[in-house]
């Protein structure tokens, strides 16, 4: 638990960063769970039971869980086509992706397989988030201007707000947009100011001394009071295996913002990065309990972990905290969203879309990533044109198929010698390096295997081939080499075979990893090589075949 250890000393820096992290969750609870197609309260206790949860289970001390935005418009928009927003059914679907989605991420945390959140690369991530924002603000704008909401795919959705333009109820409009400036102003100023939870306590009171129920502007309503019972999702078969891939996505993508979120406020900044298996495990158990509640997945949130951090908090006392302040208005003030108008809950979404468009990742993708910008835009773009499981499906597919590609065509080269050292290079322009008569340094720069055992073979025989005179000697360098298969292995038995038939000898040199090592015993390549053909370095290798160096 992370208040093992709690000093005293610590007990009103996390009761101040409570309260703040209340004012900020409040307003963003009650969003998301609009942006879910839930009931407002729904929200609010996916916020307790994540806090909770992660309270009683996680490691890190900052980390703030509950209703996300990143995930409900993945499950909402996916489970939308099997049952209306707001019926029983899209209910008991919603909860079933959580409790999935949850069991998902605790057997992740007992399994210790943190490796998964590097399965999405940080262009692919940037680009489907940039989709995401796309469909929350879209889904919003309705609202937020006052007029009928719209069906369809995103562009004939947009198109209807379009057509409606002419309807837009400007009491609804100019709320929305005084909430969201708001919002806005409050995080440029100092992001522990509560702008959101201002701005909809002005639109509140804006609502109930101006009359704007009477005049077309949708309220919020009063929430029930009192906390749901306890009950499990109850699903048949045919639609819980449609609901499963839903859970999967959300469980990814829950992996990858929770392991980004540990990664950017570890608990102990001096310390070796933490595992974050138990805190997937923390984040799953939320999801399980908010299931069970009534409500939806819940995520850890980077911007509100920030505020806990910046508003001073030590510990998860200070998410215990803002549950139990929220709790308390669940039971005592459940009628005060009454004149809350829905507009203002669009312009917090709203807010909260343009948040998580991350222009400054993209901006530096696209100075520093090169090509790798273009995986930014068919994400954003897979996502936007697609319905949102499919585009993330084909995102994920996208950063696997990078991440195969990389490793399928690695940088294999020659190395030269740099001039009046034992050093080899791979060659620079106008670097000078030196090549030895008769040999060639090859460095394969990658784990052997399967998918680039050929392309390496095809690289090395190509460098042989543009050899200046008769190559007598072939080292290949491996200090890149992690990893060997047996089919990569096998394909470099055969080239080795074919050379030693050429009179041409095979070593290997920094061959440093013990995995590899352990491999290329196992897999024969050793055997092929044959004795004293392996050494610490290029010039020991020299050194034995009596070549000068």
């Amino acid at each position: 638990m992370t208040l093992a250890g709690y000093r005293a000393a610590w007990l009103s820096a996390d009761l101040i960063a409570g309260l703040v992290l209340a004012a900020i969750a409040i307003p963003e609870q009650l969003a998301t769970a609009r942006l879910a197609g839930m009931p407002a309260q729904t929200g609010l206790y996916a916020f307790i039971a994540g806090s909770l949860a992660f309270a009683a289970l996680g490691a890190n001390r900052y980390l703030s869980v509950g209703a996300d935005s990143t995930i409900a418009p993945i499950f909402a928009g996916s489970l939308a086509a099997f049952a209306g927003s707001g019926s029983p059914e899209y209910a008991a679907l919603v909860g079933f992706v959580a409790l999935a989605a949850g069991a998902l991420l605790l057997a992740a945390g007992a399994l210790h397989a943190g490796w998964i959140a590097d399965l999405l690369s940080v262009p692919v991530t940037a680009g489907f988030l940039a989709g995401i924002s796309v469909h929350i603000i879209a889904g919003q704008l309705p609202a937020f201007l006052g007029i009928a909401q719209t069906e369809g795919t995103l562009p004939q959705r947009l198109l209807a707000i379009l057509a409606g333009l002419p309807a837009t109820n400007w009491y609804a409009a100019g709320t929305g947009l005084l909430v969201l400036l708001a919002t806005l102003l409050a995080e440029r100023v100092n992001p522990r100011i509560p702008g959101a939870l201002l701005g909809l306590a002005g639109a509140a009171v804006a609502a109930a001394t101006l009359g704007f129920a009477h005049r077309g502007v949708a309220m919020l309503g009063a929430l029930p009071s009192g906390f749901a019972h306890p009950a499990l999702p109850l699903l048949d078969a045919q639609h819980a295996l449609k609901a499963l891939p839903v859970a999967a996505i959300v469980a990814l993508v829950c992996m990858v913002q929770t392991s980004a979120t540990v990664r950017s406020f570890p608990s102990d900044p001096g310390a070796e990065p933490e595992d974050v298996s138990r805190d997937f495990a923390a984040v799953g158990v939320g999801s399980l309990l908010a299931s069970v509640l009534g409500s939806f997945a819940v995520d850890a949130s980077p911007p509100r972990t920030a505020v806990v951090l910046g508003s001073g908090g030590r510990t998860q006392l200070a998410s215990i905290t803002a549950a139990s302040v929220i709790a308390a208005l669940i039971a005592f003030g459940a009628g005060l969203p009454a004149y809350l108008p829905q507009s203002a809950l669009a312009g917090v979404l709203i807010f909260i879309g343009m948040r998580i468009f991350r222009t400054r990742d993209m901006l530096d993708v696209a100075r520093r990533g090169g090509p790798e910008i273009w995986f930014v835009i068919a994400a954003a773009v897979l996502v936007v044109v697609l319905p949102i499981e499919t585009g993330m499906l084909l995102s994920i597919a996208l950063s696997l198929g990078q991440g195969v590609y990389n490793v399928a065509r690695p940088p294999s080269a020659q190395l030269l010698q740099v001039p009046g050292t034992t050093i080899w290079w791979r060659p620079e322009p106008g670097s000078g390096g030196r090549r030895v008569p008769g040999l060639l340094v090859f460095a394969p720069a990658a784990p052997i295997v399967f998918t680039n055992a050929n392309f390496m073979i095809e690289r090395l025989r190509a460098a042989i081939a543009a050899a200046p005179d008769p190559v007598r000697l072939v080292v290949l360098e491996c200090e890149g080499v992690l990893y060997i298969d047996y089919t990569g292995s096998q394909e470099l038995q055969r080239e080795i075979g074919a050379l030693h038939a050429r009179g041409v000898r095979v070593s290997i040199a920094r061959l440093e990893d013990p995995r590899a090592q352990a491999a290329a015993e196992r897999t024969g390549l050793l055997a092929t090589l044959g004795p004293a053909s392996v050494y610490k370095s290029v010039y020991e290798a020299l050194a034995a075949a009596k070549l000068d160096p």
